[in-house]
């Protein structure tokens, strides 16, 4: 399964970008995007952020679960109390996509609720580092995070429940 996850600031700017694969049932943590999807993955996130908006002021949750499908990526949102988005787009790899819908990998059923709960857990660890990140004194609101402290504890978030 490829991940590429973005933090989306209250002016619908970036704020960080980061692109994955999974390292669990023996993945190797590369994002296996095609080249032209990878090119399409910004555009796919921030198109769904008119969704984010109808489905936040419905639901009183941080976590908003899988609110987008684009042919066969699905997005994932959490909303910090600031009004941050953290998106995740995951696309199951080619094999899982055929699998049973009934498989409990994380990577076969991007809507079961094992993977349900791994990309709540995944969130909450990130929020706690972007906490953690804005706290600098020198980060100003809507900047972008550029330390590579953050992006190793998202690396290592995204191994550990991804």
């Amino acid at each position: 399964m490829s991940y590429y996850f973005a933090i989306i600031g209250t002016q619908d700017n970036p704020l960080f970008e980061y692109e994955f694969g999974t390292s669990k049932q023996g993945g190797d943590g590369q994002a296996r995007f095609s080249e032209q999807a990878r090119h399409l993955n910004q555009f796919v996130l921030h198109s769904s952020l008119d969704i984010v908006e109808e489905v936040q002021w419905a639901n009183g949750q941080l976590y908003l679960k899988v609110i987008d499908k684009f042919f066969n990526n699905y997005i994932s949102c959490f909303m910090t109390g600031g009004n941050v988005k953290f998106l995740l787009l995951h696309q199951p790899t080619a094999t899982a996509a055929g699998a049973t819908r009934n498989s409990t990998s994380v990577g076969a059923n991007p809507t079961s609720p094992q993977t349900e709960e791994a990309l709540k857990n995944f969130f909450n660890e990130v929020y706690e580092n972007y906490v953690k990140a804005i706290m600098s004194p020198f980060y100003k609101v809507n900047m972008e995070i550029r330390s590579p402290v953050f992006r190793q504890r998202v690396a290592a978030a995204g191994r550990k429940y991804l």
